[in-house]
């Protein structure tokens, strides 16, 4: 199976299954000599962790990691840093009778026609589970870009038609201080409020709920990116589009865009003590895919959890017949509240990357 590995120079390979033994990831192409924690990497993977709140999946598992390789005395050494997670809570039992039945909305029936097995059991492969290993090498990626003064929030923007009222201008930090207080990670207090009552209404209904998780990176610089093949935004575009659920992805004013004219998107450009500067930033912080040293600003479409446990119409594999089915199992309500933790690692990976990549693009 290809399509493991991620990045050009800051580069990963997850590996792992949802209801395997353990999941992980290796990070290929961090520089030596920084200084890297596993508490650092911890931090990361218990924002993500399961079973958190009311509001997400019951799958209890500690989601403690190991570093194998790659860091001595607390510092990289610049060779491969391997980093496992033991599943310890995987109830395979519930995925029993769902062995020749397809699941709507999940990836059963096209990952079987596409490598003609699949690991049935939660996913396999195809799992949210395999995202412990992108937040675990985004904490290496978060790591580097700190040292370079860049960094990168992420909070719930609108989640069951609720949307959050947030100040223009707001200082980012803020905004993931007040998101990270609620089980929703929505900056808002009311709104996120009204989105727990949307998710407890629609889990009470046997239904769920998708939204939008908007992701800020603060401190990049001017003159990452290349401006062909490699745009900056079009490789955050494919990062974003790989995770599961994310249906869409939008870069500074996005689908907005296309009902503006030339004259409010353009954003002015002003002088500054550092080089020009940008009065509005409809762009997102980048232009002909390369930073322009303004926030970049990106927001993904999470669809609703696919797992829902009302019945459903599908196909016996085994026999062609029409049947319908019942999914049992723990599953998250909502996607977009522990979505925020992955789309950063997503984000953080790319921008690691490029400004290695910039590193070697000119004396």
């Amino acid at each position: 199976m290809a399509g493991n590995s991620f990045g050009t120079i800051f580069k990963i390979t997850t590996w792992g299954e949802s209801h395997g033994r353990a999941v992980g990831a290796v990070v290929d192409g961090c520089p030596a000599g920084l200084a890297l924690s596993v508490e650092e990497v911890q931090r990361e993977l218990d924002r993500r962790r399961p079973g958190q709140s009311f509001i997400s999946t019951q799958r209890k598992e500690e989601d403690r990691v190991e570093i194998l390789s790659g860091t001595f005395d607390g510092v990289t050494t610049g060779t491969p840093i391997s980093m496992l997670v033991w599943n310890k809570d995987a109830k395979s039992s519930a995925y029993d009778a769902l062995r020749d039945r397809p699941r709507p909305g999940h990836a059963d029936w096209p990952y079987l026609a596409r490598y003609g097995i699949r690991d049935h059991r939660g996913g396999g492969r195809a799992s949210a589970r395999e995202t412990v290993g992108r937040v675990a090498a985004g904490a290496v990626a978060k790591r580097l870009l700190a040292v370079e003064g860049i960094s990168i929030v992420g909070y719930v923007l609108e989640l069951g038609g609720v949307r959050a009222d947030l100040p223009d201008g707001e200082d980012p930090w803020c905004l993931r201080e007040a998101a990270e207080r609620n089980p929703v990670r929505c900056p808002d207090p009311l709104a996120a409020e009204e989105m727990v009552r949307a998710i407890e209404a629609a889990r009470a209904a046997g239904d769920s709920l998708g939204g939008i998780a908007e992701i800020v990176a603060v401190g990049v610089p001017p003159g990452l990116g290349e401006p062909v093949f490699d745009k900056l935004d079009g490789d955050l575009a494919r990062a974003l589009m790989g995770i599961g659920a994310v249906k869409a992805v939008e870069i500074g004013a996005g689908v907005e865009a296309a009902r503006m004219r030339g004259s409010e998107m353009n954003d002015p450009i002003l002088p500054g003590q550092e080089g020009p500067r940008f009065e509005t930033n409809n762009v997102g912080g980048i232009l002909g895919g390369i930073s322009t040293g303004a926030p970049i600003i990106c927001r993904i479409a999470v669809k609703p959890t696919p797992s829902i446990s009302r019945p459903q119409r599908t196909v016996d594999l085994s026999t062609g017949e029409a049947v319908e089915i019942d999914i049992r199992g723990r599953h998250d309500p909502s996607i977009p509240p522990r979505i925020v933790p992955v789309a950063e690692a997503m984000v953080a990976l790319v921008l690691a990357d490029h400004f290695l990549r910039r590193k070697v693009a000119r004396v």
